[in-house]
């Protein structure tokens, strides 16, 4: 899965549809590669919105970007619990170090008493139009949403508690 190795510092860049960027993050470590998939841990780090504006995140959080499915999970580790943030999106590809994919706008926020929400679905339909996504780009993605959710009711992958135990001892909670 390219040259990454575990270790790496690398960047996460999130483009639309149309290949303009939409936001960027620095600082992820990337603590494991499979072969399907790469995780990475950040923990206060800068994201940079396509206008320019930036913030530092507050919570350390572990990220979970597939190779062959069409969405990334973002595990956060906040004051009130574990929440989840998860980014329909294409596969990723690394190039220089850093990690890319195209996000299709859907996602989902899961609440540490498992509770879950589908944000995002009127900026999917504008984007679809003003875009013209093609109907195999829709398909694929309310597909993948459909799986996203069967994983988070059945626990499985990073909403497995105990995926997420091993992967915190990769944080480190300086800065």
């Amino acid at each position: 899965m390219s040259c990454m190795q575990i270790g790496d510092k690398c960047e996460v860049h999130c483009y639309k549809h149309n290949g303009k960027i939409n936001q960027a993050s620095d600082g992820a470590i990337v603590v494991d590669i499979k072969d399907d998939y790469i995780v990475c841990i950040n923990n206060k780090v800068k994201i940079t919105e396509r206008n320019g504006r930036s913030y530092y995140t507050k919570d350390p959080a572990i990220l979970f970007f597939y190779k062959n499915r069409w969405f990334n999970i973002i595990a956060q580790m906040k004051e009130f619990g574990l929440f989840y943030y998860c980014n329909i999106g294409s596969p990723f590809v690394i190039e220089d170090n850093v990690i890319k994919y195209i996000d299709y706008d859907l996602d989902l926020r899961v609440f540490p008493d498992g509770g879950y929400k589908i944000l995002d679905t009127n900026e999917y339909k504008y984007h679809k139009k003003l875009m013209k996504y093609p109907e195999e780009i829709d398909y694929i993605v309310k597909k993948e949403l459909n799986s996203l959710i069967e994983m988070k009711k059945k626990n499985e992958g990073p909403f497995d508690k105990k995926v997420i135990e091993y992967y915190q001892k990769f944080i480190t909670y300086e800065k």
